[in-house]
């Protein structure tokens, strides 16, 4: 009689378990820290976020990706990005637009209901929802907006290819549209250099006073998006109050608020994700040069409303790429404050009502559907 011997099954232990676990979370760090480095050399918008997404979406589809980003550290990033884009409503930039901010707010709310318009219309397409399809079609606020997606319901993987998509074709197209279009020259201006803030020890427990404290209320109000709204809605109170003058988010912690995005978009992505992302990309590619030109006949009505210059009132009203804008807006003379100040008060304005709209959206949607 002949034993057959079969194969044992290895069964993984408990310490190769974390040792595989462990690999893949320092493959990630490490590639994610190159691509950010590279992405920074070349002056690449939000460079952390954008060589994350990459990195992790890759990883994942050959199978070496963690899971997922733990929940804590994502609601964290979010809040830092929100801190971030609260302390830039700047007293001083406000006040300077006296009695232009009518027109200015006015021009803002009329980019949000294109952005609406636009995603209604990608919801259409079948790979997209309609929580989805606004979120990544609002014209400002690209990191905001991929951080909360996937809290407010929407698809995070197609916010963000779509809303970096729509940042590449500005950060690509302004500097050609401002020297060919405008015959700006881009050499007589100078960017005034701005003080690092405070120290690190003054500015952290500023940041964990906007972000336990801003969640926190905005939970009790059941706000959507409370990990967003709150911080931004606490910081921007803080910064107009005068109590934070000094306090800015550390670049480093910046960086890493960007690259944990970066990575709870990309870990989620698959070979079929990837496959819908291919089908929707033509349509939101057209859909996002619709919005930039709408934005630029907005940027002609701003400049007849306010008297600004058709170089200024466009720059005001570019659909995204914040810091290019300004760096353009600095190289050209232009009115930096002008067009700081439209920036930031359009990009406020989209991420306090873009969560909100996203969940009418939601419930608008469930009700046609039980009906």
């Amino acid at each position: 009689m002949t034993d057959v011997h079969t194969p044992e099954r290895t069964v993984p232990t408990r310490a190769s378990r974390l040792r595989r676990h462990g690999l893949r979370w320092a493959a990630l760090i490490a590639l994610s820290a190159g691509g950010w480095a590279l992405g920074e050399s070349i002056g690449l918008t939000a460079a952390g976020l954008f060589a994350a997404l990459i990195v992790a979406a890759a990883l994942v589809v050959t199978g070496w990706g963690p899971s997922r980003v733990p929940h804590p550290l994502g609601k964290l990033a979010q809040g830092v990005l929100a801190s971030a884009v609260g302390l830039m409503v700047h007293r001083e930039t406000i006040a300077a637009l006296g009695s232009l901010w009518v027109p200015v707010v006015s021009i803002a709310a009329a980019t949000l209901v294109i952005s609406v318009a636009a995603g209604a219309l990608l919801a259409l397409h079948r790979d997209v929802d309609a929580v989805t399809g606004s979120l990544a079609m609002t014209a400002g606020g690209a990191t905001g907006l991929v951080a909360m997606a996937r809290e407010l319901g929407g698809d995070d993987r197609i916010v963000a290819v779509v809303q970096y998509l729509r940042v590449a074709l500005v950060v690509v197209s302004m500097p050609m549209i401002v020297t060919f279009g405008f015959r700006a020259d881009t050499g007589t201006g100078t960017a005034t250099a701005t003080d690092g803030g405070a120290e690190w020890y003054v500015t952290l427990p500023f940041l964990a006073l906007f972000i336990v404290g801003g969640t926190a209320v905005a939970s009790l109000l059941r706000l959507p998006a409370p990990a967003t709204l709150g911080p931004l809605a606490v910081s921007a109170g803080f910064e107009l109050g005068g109590w934070s003058d000094a306090v800015s988010v550390p670049p480093m912690l910046m960086t890493a608020a960007l690259i944990l995005i970066g990575w709870q978009a990309g870990l989620a992505f698959d070979r079929a994700s990837l496959r819908a992302i291919g089908r929707i990309l033509p349509y939101a590619a057209l859909l996002t040069l619709l919005v930039g030109a709408a934005c630029a006949g907005l940027g002609i009505l701003l400049a007849h409303l306010t008297g600004a210059s058709l170089l200024e009132a466009y720059l005001a009203t570019t659909p995204g790429g914040l810091a290019a804008v300004l760096a353009v807006s600095a190289s050209t003379s232009s009115n930096v404050t002008f067009v700081a100040a439209a920036q930031v008060l359009r990009l406020v304005i989209m991420l306090i009502t873009t969560p909100i709209m996203a969940k009418a959206f939601a419930h608008f949607s469930s009700r046609r559907r039980r009906a």
